[in-house]
This record gives structure tokens, sequence and C-alpha cells, in this order.
């Protein structure tokens, strides 16, 4: 007080002292030690019994609480209230921005997603009841609005119908001779799935041979140097649940891509010409001239062997016999292949198209094909009403030849500006002017986070990364999928060099035995590429 009084003056000091006393009077209603009469110690208690209501917690019950029943709640009531959180936390990112999940998901550090996909055994994603939708799927429009955003169906037949391809590669790596002097044995392919059999095998024959004495110099390369060879194999499926989901009894054509020398040899031969018997078919009356295809593939398509048939006869007498044979039901006829399987598979559906009346849908599923013919041949499989889906990887190289060494995106620009007459003038002139057909489904290498962005020409042509690339593909501004399916030990088996090294130092840290969980290849062209 003495402080107080040495430091106001003395009219502020006697209104000081007055306020002080009237502060003094007064008491809290919640203050019970200082009781002034018995209506303020009543009015306390009223006042401490409102409080405790208002702060009171809400008994637990006596029955344990079922969680089925709270998440049925939730769900009913919706999502409760997240308090005592940040705002970035209450937003929930990872729902909103999916990149954010997807990466995390599959970075190395996370080694419970990474040991997933590498135990995994073959196993596939749960499939949908194509029913009446499967004409879209097969490609009766063009498969427009399915490719970006790729539909999830779509995806799981695109993926189906490579498997199939790739049967054709085990079978042939586990017995690549064919013999010379005698018509070759019938040949046990493991199918990818049960619900087909395979009714027939299919050969290709070069025209061109080589010396004899390259026989001689190295004998055990023997089925390299053969004429020739087996290139793949007639299916069909005869399982009912599965002819049911699919909405039809489907037929496979599925080839295999390059693998003797005489193969490698007929690739070369890239100069066009004609398409026999033209001249009779009047679908080949378009504006872009005379059909023509490649010298080399056509060459392996219309070759007869020794003991074998062409690949020609042998796929329409077979499709004939399955058309009388399953003539009272709803078929398609799907034509798949890789490399030089997807350049003979164009000339498979182009013939199919036309060697019956009423010959059911043909579509053709294409991977890492190269250019087969020119436009007029392009016009001539659209006359036709073939269905053709390329699967494209934007860094395989194999599909800008032959011809000119361009994309398809980049060439389809410089036909919009002054530069599109001059190749108009090429195509008209030029004896390599090939052409696309169909529509596409463009997969990138670098979009994966597992391989490396500069992965060589091998591994981009390679099957297994196609269908690696195509069941974690999206859309074309989204990336790698973080539920993909598939199993990564295949592609460490054949593309471990070009897988990246994080991946592989955690593959090795899990203890992983490829050989043992993985798929046995045979020694001869471990690659298809």
């Amino acid at each position: 007080m003495m402080q107080i009084g040495s430091t106001l003056p003395a009219l502020n000091l006697n209104q000081f002292n007055t306020r002080r006393a009237s502060f003094k009077s007064q008491m809290s209603p919640l203050n019970p030690l200082k009781r002034s009469s018995s209506s303020s110690s009543q009015s306390t208690r009223v006042h401490l019994a409102n409080l405790e209501k208002l702060l009171q917690k809400p008994p637990l019950p006596d029955k344990a609480i079922d969680p089925l029943t709270v998440r049925q709640n939730a769900y009913e009531n919706g999502p409760v209230e997240k308090k005592g959180k940040g705002l970035l936390e209450g937003l929930n990112l990872a729902r909103m921005w999916s990149e954010m999940k997807a990466n995390d998901e599959m970075s190395p550090r996370n080694m419970n997603r990474l040991q997933q996909l590498l135990s995994k055994t073959d196993e596939y994603s749960p499939r949908n009841n194509l029913g009446r939708r499967w004409r879209d799927y097969h490609g009766c429009s063009d498969w427009i609005g399915l490719l970006d955003p790729l539909d999830e169906n779509l995806r799981r037949e695109v993926v189906r119908y490579g498997e199939f391809v790739q049967a054709a590669y085990r079978c042939f790596h586990s017995n690549p001779a064919t013999p010379a002097d005698e018509p070759p044995f019938p040949r046990h392919v493991a199918l990818p799935e049960r619900s087909y059999k395979v009714t027939k095998s299919l050969y290709v024959t070069s025209s061109v041979g080589l010396p004899k004495w390259v026989d001689d110099v190295a004998p055990d390369l023997g089925w390299m140097t053969q004429r020739s060879s087996w290139i793949g194999y007639v299916a069909v499926c005869d399982d009912k649940r599965e002819i049911q989901r699919m909405g039809r009894r489907d037929i496979v054509i599925a080839l295999r891509g390059t693998a003797t020398c005489l193969e490698w040899a007929e690739n070369m031969r890239a100069q066009l010409i004609e398409m026999p018997g033209q001249d009779q078919d009047p679908a080949d009356n378009l504006a872009h001239g005379q059909p023509k295809v490649e010298c080399g593939f056509l060459s392996l398509y219309k070759t007869r062997g020794a003991h074998v048939p062409s690949l020609a006869e042998s796929v329409v007498e077979e499709v004939k016999r399955l058309m009388e044979l399953y003539k009272d039901e709803t078929l398609s006829i799907t034509v798949t292949g890789h490399s030089l399987g997807a350049a003979l598979a164009l000339l498979v559906g182009d013939e199919l198209s036309t060697c019956a009346e009423d010959v059911p849908p043909v579509a053709v599923f294409s991977f890492g094909g190269p250019r087969v013919g020119n436009r007029g041949f392009a016009d001539r499989i659209n006359a036709k009403n073939v269905k053709v889906l390329r699967i494209v990887n934007s860094q395989d190289v194999i599909t800008r030849v032959p011809g000119t060494f361009l994309s398809e995106g980049l060439e389809e620009k410089l036909r919009n500006t002054k530069v599109g007459g001059m190749l108009e003038m090429l195509e008209e002139n030029m004896p390599l002017a090939y052409s696309h057909v169909g529509a596409e489904l463009r997969v990138d290498t670098k979009m994966s986070p597992y391989l490396k962005p500069n992965a060589d020409m091998a591994c981009c042509h390679d099957l297994e990364a196609y269908l690696h690339l195509v069941d974690g593909f999206l859309s074309s501004n989204c990336p790698f999928r973080a539920n993909a399916k598939r199993s990564l030990v295949r592609l460490l088996q054949d593309q471990g060099s070009n897988v990246k090294r994080l991946y592989i130092s955690k593959a090795k840290s899990l203890s992983l035995n490829l050989e043992r969980e993985g798929m046995p290849f045979h020694s001869c062209l471990s690659s298809p590429s």
C-alpha cells in the first residue's frame, strides 16, 4: 500500500481505495470456501451441479462393441470428424492425391509391398463378367473410351492375350528343333488357362536358305538354320463358365516373335510387294492405291514347308473346322502376337475376315509389332472390319520400322504442317512407305518405378516388360498404379540388368530364389527379343 501511495496522486489514491473496498465485498458464486450467507451457498451448489452435468462423460456400455456394427454405423452415418488434427491431415491428401500414396507404396523402403510382388506365384486379377459388352472389349467400336484411361476389364483381357503369346515362347524354347525329313509331332503347350485347349500347331517356312556348310560348322545350332519352325498354335475355349463370363466362345491364334536366323533374314527383306489375289477382291479399290506388305513377312506367311503346310493354309483350315463345329454358338476370333508374331497376326486377321461366309468378329492384339504394309494395306484392313489394337512402348524401336524412322505421333504432327505434302509424295513413290493400322495403346518404360528410365533396346521390346507396363498403366497422365497384380519375378529373371539397383538389392535382402519361384526358362534364346 505504501508503494502504491508513493506513486499515485492523492486524488487518485482516494479513488483506488474506494474501488478496492468494493472489490472485497464481492465473491465468486463458485467459491465454496467463502460463504457469506445461505443464499450464496445454495447458488454455489446449483452452479456446481450444472457444471458437473456439462462435463459428465457418457457411461460405457456393458456389452462388448462389435467392430462390424461400428463400421456399418460409420458407413451409414458418414465419416467421423477428426478432432485435434491438423488441417493437412484432416484433408486426407493420400486419398485426394493418389500419386503420393502410390509412390510411397512402391518405394523400395516399403519392404512389405516389394516382398508381396516378389513372392507371388502366377495369379490373375479377378475378372468381371463381360456379358453383353464383350463386343466392346473385342473392338467393335475401336476401343473408343477404353484406352486412356485404360478400362480395368480391357487391361485384364490384354494381359491375358499376352500370356497366350508367352506360352508360345515357352513351348518353342523347350524344343526349338523341327525334323527336316518327316512331319513334326504334335506339341504340348502349357496354356496360361485351363479353360482353353490347343487344337492346332502352326509353322512358318522361309523361302530363303543358308549354305549347307553352316550346319557343318555349328551342328548344335541346326535349329537356328532350319527353314520350317514352330511359330504358335490355335486354341479354343471349352469351359462353360469361362464361355458364360466372356459372353461367347473364343478362338485364339497365338504367334511368337523372331527366333531363328532365317526368320531374321526374312525380317530384313523390307521392300513392299503387292498381295497375291488382290485383283479379285473389291475391297482393294481404296483411296491410297494397291495394298502392299513387306516381302519377308508375306514369305513366312505363304511359303509351304517340306512336311508342313504354310501358316496361311493351316490357320484358315483350322478356323473353318472350328466354325463348323460350333456353328450354333456365338464365336469370336482373336489373333495375338509379339514382334514378328504381331506382323503375322495382321496377315492372319486379314485373311480370316473373308475366308468364309458369316465369319465371327476378328480382332488382333499385337505387342511391339513393326509396320507391315502401306496405307493401302491399312485401308484394306479397315474395309474388312478387322479390329486391331496395337500395344506400343514409346521406347521400343521395333515399332518404328520398317519405313521412315518416325513415331506415329510425330508423323501425325508433320502431316498437319507444310511438310505434310512432302510425306504424301514420299508415300506415293517411296519403296518403304509403311504405315501402322488400328488403335493404339501406348505405354512407356519410364512410367515404371522398377525399370531404369534408360533401359536398353532388348528390355523395351521384351514381352514381359510389355505386360508389366500394361498391368501398371492407368492413363497417360497418371503414375504407375500401386495395386498392380503382376509379379516381378519374371521381370527380374529376364531383364535384371534393366531393373533399378535399389530393387535388386532389396530383392537380395529378401533372400529371393528366382530360379525356384519363377517359371523355368531354357538356356536357348532366354529373351524373346
